[in-house]
């Protein structure tokens, strides 16, 4: 049978014992064990829950771009989905150095957010206020993608803000000055969304591939891929 690639990984980071191995979901908000993604739902996986309102119960409460309660090297893979976006550009690359800090060598981020070259699509055809596509939360406008779910805000739930944005090169590049050293992402216009996923350590060709095939949207689609140079 050939090992999915969190098994490889899990092998890879504790010597053949797949039982061990911890994803952090940063950014987890309220628990529903299928908000991870796939590959993350197998049973040798163990999820630490990290956000900043201590309202939703997580196991830690912090910023992800302080997450000094998980120490060096803790972390098989950290998992992040549209919670990026909702950071100061400044802070960006404070939270990616904080992810990559907290991974082992053989570790990887798996990172959702809202792809802006779509957005930017939509509006300019104008749909600024028109619903894209339906989320848990009700119909999502590209004007609920750049600044932040309006009935949310207007609930008086400033974290569901919008401050800043990417597209596949511009977080290629952020994931890659934080110190990862490759980065395959993949656009998903039908859901406005960039997926990337982000090795620590240099990955091998069959490493890349079964990202592609096993972690990303479509298989089919294209995907980029950044490297470091150092």
């Amino acid at each position: 049978m050939h090992e999915t690639l969190s098994e490889e990984m899990a092998q890879d980071a504790h010597a053949g014992q797949p039982n061990a191995v911890e994803v952090l979901h940063v950014g987890c908000g309220v628990y529903l064990h299928e908000k991870l993604p796939p590959v993350f739902r197998q049973t040798h996986w163990r999820e630490i829950r990290l956000d900043i309102d201590p309202a939703v119960s997580p196991d830690f409460v912090a910023s992800i771009t302080d997450m000094h309660a998980i120490a060096d090297g803790a972390v098989d893979a950290v998992y992040s989905s549209h919670n990026i976006e909702h950071l100061y550009p400044h802070e960006v690359s404070l939270a990616l150095r904080e992810m990559h800090r907290v991974l082992k060598t053989a570790g990887f981020a798996l990172i959702k957010l809202p792809d802006l070259r779509e957005v930017a699509r939509h509006v300019a055809e104008g749909r600024l206020e028109e619903p894209v596509y339906m989320s848990p939360m009700g119909p999502i406008a590209p004007l609920d993608i750049l600044y932040g779910h309006r009935p949310s805000l207007a609930g008086g739930n400033a974290f569901m803000a919008h401050r800043t944005g990417f597209t596949s090169e511009t977080l290629g590049a952020a994931l890659v000055k934080a110190g990862f050293a490759a980065v395959l992402v993949q656009r998903d216009p039908p859901a406005l969304c960039l997926t990337a996923v982000a090795f620590r350590g240099r990955p091998s060709e069959e490493q890349v591939a079964r990202a592609q095939a096993r972690m990303l949207p479509d298989p089919g689609r294209p995907a980029e891929l950044y490297m470091s140079t150092g």
